[in-house]
């Protein structure tokens, strides 16, 4: 049985991530700075700092498979704490992968495929397509991605990229700077109004969280010469595409639209050819997700 390790275990991704890698019979480790306050008792967890050396380093020893899937930047507010970004979390990654050289480990990192590309006309985005952040949250993983490459190079690895897109579903928390689905069926449910930033005609590419797991997991089973993988739906959904979708499920939602911001990019759907290949399933689509994530929080959970 594979020794997997999920690097920001607690986050929305990470906490999926590990039960989906439970229920496959994976041997699962979790780390983030804190134990979960409701921990899963087929995942062992371990506290501790990623950017300590020395714990990263012990963290890492023995383990067959690794999940990076921990950021300190946002895309809301990369633009204010970008140095934080350049300082910690690319020196640090940077460190990761030297910790994995001479082992047989398999690393596969998160990106963002919704910041990395920037602005492209031609849509969908193949991975081929040359990234032209407009954001730091986008550049700052483009670093990485660059330095993982140099690294694979070098030390003959196949470390992977996994450019996600737009991911949705239980567990999410837009207070955290992502999640216009999550902040959207919240504010409804609570009779709030949904805050748009621009026109609501800003497309992206949502990802029920269920699908992307699964996608994640048949990437440890790669074993080509692709380095970088879009994690898509390969569909294009506009803020107000989501607003009329909720509408049909709750009459009664309000919307106010707000200046636009610069951090956001126009339209982003991503190409997931690569990734069909590699997995190919039936998707949950965006009405079907929408209204399975909205009875859950209805529900309590």
């Amino acid at each position: 049985m594979r020794k997997i390790l999920v690097l920001g275990g607690n986050g929305f991704l990470g906490r999926n991530l590990c039960r989906y890698l439970a229920d496959c019979g994976e041997n699962v480790y979790s780390f983030d700075m804190a134990m979960p306050e409701a921990p899963d008792k087929r995942i062992e967890y371990i506290a501790g700092d990623f950017f300590d050396d020395y714990t990263l380093e012990e963290t890492v020893k023995g383990m067959d498979v690794i999940y990076h899937a921990i950021c300190t930047l946002n895309p809301g507010n990369s633009n204010e704490k970008c140095i934080l970004g350049y300082e910690r979390d690319f020196v640090q990654t940077a460190k990761l992968c030297s910790y994995l050289k001479n082992t047989e480990c398999r690393m596969i990192f998160f990106s963002s495929g919704g910041t990395v590309y920037g602005n492209q006309e031609i849509q969908p985005i193949t991975e081929d397509a040359v990234p032209v952040p407009i954001n730091h949250y986008g550049n700052l993983k483009l670093c990485i991605e660059n330095t993982m490459r140099t690294f694979n190079f070098q030390m003959k690895k196949n470390m992977l990229i996994a450019r996600i897109s737009n991911p949705y579903g239980p567990g999410q928390d837009y207070h955290k700077g992502v999640g216009f689905i999550d902040a959207a069926i919240k504010h409804a449910i609570h009779g709030e109004t949904i805050e748009i930033w621009g026109d609501g005609s800003i497309i992206r590419d949502y990802i029920y969280i269920d699908d992307l797991c699964r996608m994640l997991y048949a990437l440890i089973d790669y074993h080509g010469e692709t380095e970088v993988f879009n994690l898509s739906s390969n569909t294009g959904v506009s803020q107000n595409d989501i607003v009329n979708i909720l509408k049909n499920i709750q009459s009664d939602v309000q919307v106010v639209y707000k200046p636009g911001r610069s951090v956001d990019a126009k339209k982003i759907i991503l190409d997931n050819h690569r990734i069909r290949s590699v997995c190919n399933f039936d998707m949950v689509s965006i009405e079907e997700g929408i209204n399975r994530y909205y009875r859950y929080i209805k529900q309590g959970k």
